[in-house]
């Protein structure tokens, strides 16, 4: 069992591959994210890289966009195990609904989101 831990190095920070990510990524839409991918640019890189965003557009109030910021983080947290190990990718969630969802919704939809990715990698 592995630790159940975010740290920064899973956090996608560089302005670079985050440039690329949007660029020359790949991209589905899997209610209620918008998932950008796509392989590391760093071949020698330890873990996945992610990157969470909600929009201010549909959320005003900074507490509702860190309330739904948290519950991604902390889905992603305890399904991180369950990413294809092989190839290291550069994620990038984006909330789109103009909703806050219950924890329990977004945690399913996160887990289905992995399920996409393995499939990709087998294909």
């Amino acid at each position: 069992m592995g630790r159940f831990t975010f740290r920064k190095e899973e956090r996608l920070s560089k302005e670079k591959h985050i440039q690329e990510l949007f660029d020359k990524g790949s991209s589905f839409y899997l209610f209620p994210f918008k998932v950008f991918f796509m392989p590391h640019p760093d071949p020698a890189a330890p873990v996945h890289q992610i990157l969470i965003s909600v929009s201010k557009r549909n959320f005003k109030r900074a507490v509702d966009r860190n309330l739904i910021k948290r519950r991604m983080r902390e889905a992603y947290r305890l399904n991180k195990e369950r990413f294809p190990a092989q190839n290291k990718l550069v994620i990038a969630y984006i909330y789109s609904v103009k909703d806050i969802l219950p924890s329990v919704q977004i945690h399913e939809r996160l887990v289905k989101t992995i399920k996409r990715f393995e499939y990709v990698e087998k294909n």
